[in-house]
């Protein structure tokens, strides 16, 4: 029988595959290697359970110890699923930018997860480096693998992830692109590729606010890439050519990645294609060969980079165009008046009769021939009406003020189209006023033919 002996051993060996659509306006062949097919779902699976099989050998994790790590959640999963399977707890220290499924994720494992602030410098005791520190101080037994300084890191990239790359491409490859975090994958998968064909550019694809590219230290949106100090585990020399990108351009090319290609990405990952099909838009060859590592699941940001309003709220999507009330007025067919009212004083056979003339199955009710707001005293509606004269018909000879109903919903005529909406979730129309006069009527029906036959639908 083909059996795993655990979850770990299905570990590496994560395919390439072209990316056929995004890149069809470069000329290189593109290639990605889906780290997300790790068993935790990133490329920082690689790592954990080496960094804590060296701990032990070493002396410095034993039964019943705690794993303490400073994680953007990535490797803290690798490390929680190899803590899980070896019976060790696990504290994680993430700062507060990261997304609510990489908390909950690492608590589904039994972690326990300590959130610091993003926004201060890395010496602060307030940062999730220090708090790390401190935790592995003040508890008995704890252990800090400490991706950023442990040389498991890079080492694991040396010996699984660059020789996959090297045998998956028969050694044909010209660029490699990688996210730079901890810089442990870009400076071992390097070293491995340069060792054996040295002419191989290798590009690290920065976010705008990471000092890696020359870029002053500030906050930004994409987690697990960039950082504001140099890790002990980066090879700064081994990196060719460094691409800086925007927030904005990793969470549109990540979204175009899942969308088009169908492989579902975080935001890293989006920074890499990105700067992958930068560097090949600059290349002649067909016959040269780019790999960008894409590091992890877009499963971990739904809540962000695949949430509209998410990116609207931090200016990432441009917001679509406001579709107004009196566009939809507008749309209507000419024929009939604007208004059709009811006096207040009219008869209710008449004002029966004045629907059926009409065609329509409500009416706005007034004290006096105005088109005034303020004129308003109510509505009748086909369906009131109906039951009213149903249950008493002498009531066709009655005022029209003695069966009204409340008045019909107004919204302005400047109001975007959602606000109609709304009201006709519970209303059959609305009348749309501007300056205190009403201009007209909209239905469902009306706002349900505007959507069918606007440009685009």
């Amino acid at each position: 029988m083909r059996v795993l002996d655990n979850f770990l051993d299905a570990m590496g060996n994560t395919p390439l595959v072209r990316l056929s659509r995004v890149a069809r306006g470069v000329r290189p062949q593109v290639l990605a290697k889906l780290e997300m097919l790790n068993p935790g779902g990133s490329v920082k699976d690689r790592i954990g359970i080496r960094m804590i099989e060296a701990a032990e050998r070493d002396g410095l994790l034993g039964p019943g110890g705690t794993i303490v790590e400073p994680t953007s959640g990535n490797t803290g999963h690798g490390l929680a699923i190899a803590a899980a399977i070896k019976g060790y707890r696990c504290i994680f220290v993430m700062p507060d930018k990261m997304s609510q499924e990489k908390v909950a994720l690492l608590r589904a494992y039994g972690a326990e997860v300590v959130i610091t602030p993003t926004a201060v410098e890395p010496e602060s005791p307030e940062s999730y480096y220090r708090v790390a520190d401190r935790l592995t101080e003040e508890i008995p037994g704890a252990f800090q693998p400490n991706q950023y300084c442990n040389q498991e890191n890079p080492r694991t990239h040396y010996e699984t992830t660059g020789p996959e790359i090297w045998e998956q491409t028969e050694g044909q490859i010209d660029v490699f692109v990688c996210g730079v975090g901890t810089g442990g994958t870009i400076t071992g998968a390097a070293r491995y590729l340069k060792e054996r064909k040295p002419d191989v550019v290798v590009v690290g694809a920065d976010p705008e606010g990471s000092l890696f590219s020359g870029d002053t230290a500030r906050p930004y949106l994409v987690e697990g890439i960039g950082e504001d100090f140099w890790p002990e585990t980066l090879d700064p020399s081994l990196v060719d050519r460094w691409v800086r990108v925007s927030d904005r351009d990793s969470f549109a090319v990540a979204r175009a990645v899942t969308r088009q290609e169908g492989i579902l990405v975080g935001g890293s990952g989006g920074t890499a294609v990105f700067a992958a099909l930068q560097v090949a838009g600059e290349m002649d060859d067909p016959e040269a060969v780019v790999v960008v590592i894409l590091p992890d699941t877009g499963r971990n940001y739904l809540s962000k980079l695949y949430s509209d309003s998410w990116l609207l709220q931090y200016g990432m999507l441009d917001r679509p165009e406001t579709v107004t009330v009196r566009q939809v007025l507008a749309s209507k067919p000419s024929g009939l008046p604007a208004v059709i009212a009811v006096g207040a004083r009219e008869k209710v056979r008449a004002a029966v009769d004045r629907l059926q003339e009409h065609g329509i199955s409500q009416a706005p009710v007034v004290r006096e021939d105005s088109s005034e707001v303020s004129a308003i005293v109510g509505s009748i509606r086909e369906r009131g009406l109906l039951d009213r004269v149903f249950r008493d018909p002498d009531s066709l000879q009655a005022d029209v003020a003695e069966v009204m109903g409340p008045p019909i919903p107004l919204v302005e005529e400047e109001d975007p189209v959602e606000v109609a909406f709304s009201s006709l979730q519970t209303a059959p129309a609305v009348l749309v006023v501007a300056d205190g006069r009403v201009l007209g009527v909209l239905t469902r029906s009306d706002l349900l033919e505007f959507l069918a036959h606007r440009p685009g639908a």
